[in-house]
């Protein structure tokens, strides 16, 4: 894991982050680029498939389309994924191990094709540490 950087789009802190019909717009400070891509085994991010990394709430703002994002959850009802109500893109999510800490899309980076990281890292989600009785 670490620093993954992707192409021009790295320059500068402001990146635009838009599901696929543009209803839904947000502005990411991102200024190491993309770190620590990854995909999630859970039963839900398996079916999604999307590849995300993480970002805090004080680096995340939503921009455009408030009323365009629906949430959806799931197990414990801690981790809150949203998806714009319109074209059905996942475009975030709180996750659940620290909600002051949001996943995002890579693929939906404007400029930014996720197939360019290659191989990416997993993410044990069906064995979640929030999930074991000895924590």
């Amino acid at each position: 894991m670490g620093l993954t950087r992707i192409g021009p789009t790295e320059i500068g802190k402001q990146h635009r982050l838009m599901c696929h019909c543009g209803a839904v717009v947000l502005e990411l400070e991102l200024p190491d680029g993309v770190v620590d891509p990854r995909r999630c085994d859970c039963s839900f991010c398996r079916r999604r498939g999307a590849i995300a990394a993480s970002i805090s709430e004080d680096g995340f703002r939503i921009v455009k389309g408030q009323s365009h994002l629906r949430r959806y959850q799931f197990g414990k009802n801690v981790a809150e994924h949203f998806f714009c109500d319109t074209c059905g893109i996942y475009t975030h999510h709180r996750r659940r191990s620290n909600p002051r800490i949001f996943g995002y899309n890579v693929g939906c980076l404007e400029g930014v094709n996720p197939f360019d990281l290659g191989e990416v890292d997993v993410y044990d989600g069906v064995n979640h540490p929030s999930d074991r009785s000895d924590i």
